[in-house]
């Protein structure tokens, strides 16, 4: 338990300062890039919250898309005012299952399948950066940015008949 602490804690020591840096100054907010078969998206958080007060948020924007097909995998780049902290990314499937994978500070990129066997085809991907926070006198971790990618499915053509 200490362990999982520390790394939420030096999480959202990071998110402070992302957050502060961001907030000051007039500088844009981080923003994720994905890539998959020759198509380039940038993302921009749909949450971004002040970790010491989640009621304190800059205005959402709308999911990212991005186009995907059977063959080429996600290509998922968070930049270093992310990825110096440990960060959260959840992956959501077409069976309705979600999975959460921990990423580690000083990770900046992963690659992600768009078809998983037991799961099916990816529907969509959330980096979070989590904080703690105390619920009912406990404390556990919470997001206080989000940034949310949908996959759209290329669209197969039928075949001619012959």
């Amino acid at each position: 338990m200490v362990s999982s602490l520390a790394v939420v804690l030096a999480s959202a020591g990071a998110g402070v300062g992302a957050w502060a840096l961001a907030r000051g100054g007039g500088h844009e907010l981080p923003e994720i890039s994905v890539y998959s078969h020759g198509e380039l998206v940038r993302v921009k958080p749909y949450r971004y919250c002040n970790p010491l007060n989640l009621n304190d948020c800059d205005p959402g924007t709308e999911l990212g898309e991005l186009p995907v097909d059977h063959r080429n995998p996600v290509q998922l780049s968070v930049p270093s005012a992310i990825g110096k902290a440990p960060w959260w990314l959840t992956l959501a499937y077409e069976d309705g299952e979600q999975s959460l994978q921990v990423m580690t500070g000083d990770r900046l990129a992963v690659t992600v399948p768009t078809v998983d066997p037991q799961h099916g085809r990816l529907f969509g991907m959330a980096v979070e950066l989590p904080t703690l926070v105390v619920v009912d006198g406990e404390e556990m971790p919470a997001s206080h940015a989000e940034w949310s990618v949908r996959t759209v499915w290329e669209q197969r053509q039928p075949k001619a008949a012959d």
